[in-house]
């Protein structure tokens, strides 16, 4: 609203300085008296007025717990008030309860699975302990006894070939027959060589030939069970989460308060909270005020931000009340121009409210920050004081004519400006001198002529 009024002022300015441009006598024609302002001495409050929106510094945020885009089927009107338990928002639910048939069908098969993979470990263990204390044992007890078998033979065929050697001396048997001794012998004699080899081999080899065998069958039925356990596991943990995320799409009040929708800024495209709405993970759904906690979030102009602090006062107006704020915060970064803000650069600064009743979110406020206060300044209406070539300057009433004074200004507010040097307490300045001061339209006309000048393109 101020850019638009001084770009009012402006035009009416050119406007009445351009009136000068045409020939006219050295006196200006007036309908009435010229009106006039006696300066004196005030206090001169500089402010910049703005509108802004109430919220909450503390918001309670109600989100959406559930992966993927999620319908909203209920939600809540904003501005109700609430109890602990009421329901505050529904989620379509169909597409997450059949997830959780197919998670539950997926988790039963691999817990059979895991079950079935279990047994063939403890299978595999049994198999080590059945070889060390049962096959081995009896496979080495019947090379032993068959050891025992051939040393026994090897000692018959021994003694028949010694009694038949003390008969064929006595030639009561025949050289034949002491040979076929001798080759029972020797056919013993190399079964028992055949079984110590056997039971060395069993000892030596075939025992940890087999025991590497089973204990790489135990090793595999253990990973196999831990696969089979993992996917066991990851399905009871998505089921689970499926489970969980069904409870997540009815949300209910955790406590009593107020609920509002939030509202996003226009360029940012935020979904609106309605039935039927698509919204995502984490998105917030609903805003739980403090309404004890109450702000007015507004936008100040980058002409002024510079003057900008925290700790400046400011009155608030709500609903034609008055209302005593203090600046908390001023950003350091401009937010977004662009056709949604008039493309004006804005800086937010935010007002922090003292506990009220009847203070809710969303609500309008004028909020009018005091930038600057000056005790005992001299003042003059801004309407008084123009700006020339020369600097600027306003006319005073003298005894004939209005006699021209420059003059050094300070701070300003909407209505009067602070002088600093070239006016003195008790002085009637003329009241808009553009339209009653001969003097000040020629002024006004060679500065704007100065202006052309030195930017064509201004009168375009």
């Amino acid at each position: 609203m101020k850019i638009a009024a001084i770009l009012l002022s402006v035009i009416v300015v050119l406007g009445a300085t351009a009136a000068t441009l045409r020939p006219k006598t050295d006196t200006v024609a007036t309908s009435g008296p010229i009106s006039s302002h006696r300066i004196e001495r005030g206090e001169l409050l500089v402010t910049v007025t703005e509108q802004g929106t109430l919220e909450s510094s503390n918001n309670t945020q109600v989100k959406c717990r559930v992966r993927g885009d999620n319908t909203i089927t209920y939600v809540i009107e904003s501005g109700t008030q609430v109890e602990t338990g009421d329901l505050l928002v529904q989620l379509e639910t169909l597409a997450i309860e059949e997830e959780i048939s197919e998670r539950t069908k997926f988790f039963h098969l691999a817990e059979s699975q895991a079950a079935r993979s279990a047994a063939d470990v403890e299978k595999a263990k049994l198999a080590i302990q059945e070889y060390e204390e049962g096959r081995f044992i009896s496979e080495l007890a019947s090379l032993e006894k068959d050891l025992a078998i051939a040393k026994s033979r090897l000692l018959n065929a021994k003694n028949r070939l010694q009694h038949s050697r003390m008969l064929s001396r006595s030639e009561y048997t025949s050289d034949l027959e002491v040979e076929e001794k001798v080759f029972a012998v020797s056919q013993a004699n190399l079964t028992l060589e055949l079984t110590l080899t056997n039971i060395e081999v069993l000892k030596n080899y075939t025992k940890k030939e087999e025991l590497i065998r089973l204990q790489g069958e135990l090793k595999a039925a253990k990973a196999t069970h831990e696969a089979d356990a993992e996917r066991a596991l990851a399905d009871k943990q998505r089921l689970e989460r499926a489970q969980k995320e069904l409870k997540a799409c009815t949300i209910i009040a955790d406590r009593p308060g107020l609920v509002i929708y939030p509202t996003g800024e226009e360029w940012k495209g935020a979904p609106e909270i309605e039935e039927g709405a698509t919204v995502r993970k984490d998105q917030t759904l609903l805003l739980m005020p403090d309404l004890n906690q109450m702000q007015v979030k507004v936008g100040i102009h980058e002409s002024i931000i510079d003057r900008m602090r925290v700790g400046m006062n400011a009155n608030v107006t709500h609903n034609r009340i008055p209302l005593i704020g203090e600046v908390t915060y001023v950003a350091s970064v401009a937010k977004p121009a662009g056709w949604w803000t008039g493309n004006v650069v804005k800086y937010d600064a935010i007002v922090e409210l003292p506990p009220r009743e009847g203070l809710r979110p969303g609500t309008s406020v004028e909020v009018e920050i005091v930038i600057a206060q000056h005790e005992n300044a001299l003042l003059v209406p801004a309407t008084a004081v123009i700006e020339t070539q020369l600097g600027f300057a306003c006319w005073v009433k003298g005894n004939a004519e209005p006699q021209r004074k420059s003059v050094a200004l300070g701070d300003s507010s909407e209505m009067f400006i602070e002088v600093l040097e070239g006016l003195s307490e008790g002085d009637e300045v003329i009241i808009d001198p553009l339209a009653n001061v001969a003097e000040a339209q020629v002024e006004a006309s060679l500065s704007l002529q100065a202006q052309k000048e030195s930017d064509p393109y201004l009168d375009l």
